[in-house]
């Protein structure tokens, strides 16, 4: 039964309207009884504990592009694009062990912050600039786009009406109520998400002794070869386990440890315990997506191969209608909302606190506590309205999850090399640290046109020199760290005092040093997470 001219049955149509109606609700309730100061607003008065620390990094992390980006690549090439989710768990271990204690002892507001007191102002002002483009262009624009074609497909709802309702819904509870509405909401929405996507992937895996598949063996016999391996040796897709172990920690350093988006959720701790605790708990979900994302985009190869074609991202689409029944598939639209919103909502309020923490209150220091919280909320409104006439330009690239990954590739580069330097080694200066950002800025700016897709679809530097993405971001890295290096030595060190409590005197100091705090030693909880992933990698080697 249709309803409204769209291709939804009614029940499914209240149930999304509800979910709606309910997480704004819920949302704007949330911070009913807070005072909203500059720390409420922008740092949940900093009272997050590790659960929802953890649920809100997960949460923030998936969007839609996951959900039918990593469908899609299980569908044509299997698990090895679970990479992107596992390899997570390591620079999750880095985060808590390496870089939250920083973060949390020095009460920063903003990872821009912590850059000034380590360098200067202008390494603030630059990675600033840095992370609002990649929350306009990546974390908001590209999520909009993703899950309004998504709508379009699924419901027959039209892209723009899609981009608006999500716009206008995520950004009243965003604006209103700040991080700690953003946080509240993920932790329901992390519930959702999970819940939906496991129900997918059991429907999925029912459906197979349908088709004669019983076994493992039989389920092998109707896939692609290496389609349930994680390790490649071949570099046909640019994931072979030299290039994912060489190129993700560039990326994943950014994006978990140095990108606003994620972090602010660690930097609203209650404590230093909470800040590297919640980490951790992160790194433990990420397990699942491999299985309830990736995977059933591998079953819908052999479920629906024939229908799908090589629209792959179809497939989670595919899925849900074939397999999921009215009602429930109301609730499965509502997780694929979730994922959208959330990261959306914790997207825009890294930007309304980037620029009303690292922008508007350096230029104007006598900027009341008040002004900022409204300079914020409308800042948040403009960055939305950016990326909503951003996001209508989402047809131009040929696969939205690819692209996502090589923006991150042309940013994460000179991040990664500033914050290691700056937090391992106390000779690196204020001049290397600018030098690097802005040569590393342009040298993957220059990198990502060079290698955007021509009209036949050819690539100069990853068909052309044979260096896929995932290589690039490491050959970058390596070309920053000689900057930043060479330039360091080129000038005066910082004095000690300028660095003391910002850098560690070795990278041992953090696995070795004696752990005085109450509670779970996180150093354990962290062996447990790599022993962990460790063994299922070997399992799907």
């Amino acid at each position: 039964m249709d309803t409204l001219g769209l291709r939804i049955p009614v029940v499914d149509l209240v149930i999304i309207v509800a979910y709606l109606v309910g997480i704004l609700v819920v949302g704007v309730l949330s911070v009913r009884r807070q005072k909203m100061t500059g720390e409420a607003y922008f740092l949940a008065g900093r009272s997050l504990g590790w659960p929802m620390i953890g649920a809100a990094l997960f949460a923030s992390n998936i969007s839609t592009i996951h959900l039918v980006g990593l469908a899609a690549s299980g569908y044509n090439e299997g698990l090895v694009w679970g990479n992107f989710e596992w390899m997570a768990a390591f620079t999750l271990v880095v985060l808590s062990l390496f870089f939250a204690p920083f973060y949390f002892r020095n009460k920063i507001e903003t990872l821009p912050e912590y850059l000034e007191r380590r360098f200067n102002a202008a390494a603030r002002s630059f990675l600033a600039f840095m992370a609002i483009l990649g929350a306009l262009f990546i974390h908001i624009g590209m999520s909009l786009y993703a899950g309004a074609t998504v709508f379009e497909q699924f419901f027959g709802i039209d892209v723009v009406a899609s981009i608006l309702v999500i716009s206008v819904v995520t950004g009243i509870y965003t604006v209103l109520g700040g991080l700690k509405a953003v946080v509240v909401t993920e932790a329901i929405q992390t519930v959702l998400l999970i819940g939906g996507s496991i129900l997918v992937t059991v429907l999925a895996m029912g459906a197979l002794p349908e088709q004669g598949i019983s076994t493992v063996a039989e389920f092998e016999a109707q896939i692609k070869p290496k389609q349930l391996s994680m390790l490649w040796t071949d570099n046909s897709v640019g994931l072979a386990w030299y290039s994912v172990m060489l190129g993700y920690p560039v990326l994943g350093i950014w994006y978990w440890c140095t990108d606003q988006t994620i972090v602010q959720r660690v930097l609203a701790a209650r404590s230093e315990h909470d800040a590297q605790i919640g980490p951790l708990f992160a790194g433990f979900i990420k397990v699942l997506p491999v299985f309830i994302l990736v995977l059933p985009g591998t079953i819908g190869y052999v479920l629906y191969g024939d229908t799908i074609g090589d629209n792959a991202n179809q497939v989670l689409p595919v899925l849900i209608q074939e397999l999921v029944p009215t009602g429930l598939r109301g609730l499965i639209s509502a997780g694929l909302l979730a994922a959208l919103m959330s990261t959306i909502a914790a997207a825009l309020n890294s930007c309304a606190t980037l620029f009303a923490v690292d922008i508007v209150a350096r230029v104007r220091p006598s900027t009341s506590d008040e002004s900022q919280v409204r300079i914020g909320r409308w800042s948040a409104v403009a960055v939305m309205l950016l990326a909503m006439a951003w996001s209508t330009q989402g047809d131009k690239f040929s696969s939205i999850f690819e692209a996502v990954q090589e923006i991150g590739a042309a940013l994460a580069p000179a991040i990664t090399t500033v914050f290691l330097w700056g937090v391992f080694w106390r000779r690196g200066t204020s001049q290397a640290a600018v030098c690097t950002l802005v040569f590393g800025f342009l040298m993957g700016a220059t990198a990502f046109v060079l290698d955007f897709k021509d009209a036949q679809g050819y690539k100069l530097i990853t068909d052309g020199w044979g260096i896929p993405f995932m290589l690039q971001a490491f050959w970058m890295t390596m070309i920053c760290s000689a900057v930043f290096y060479c330039v360091s030595k080129l000038t005066p060190a910082p004095p000690r005092e300028k660095v003391e409590g910002l850098t560690w005197d070795n990278p041992l100091t953090a696995l070795t040093r004696q752990w005085a705090q109450p509670g779970t030693d996180p150093r354990r909880l962290a062996t447990v997470l790599c022993v962990t992933i460790g063994a299922l990698y070997w399992l799907f080697r």
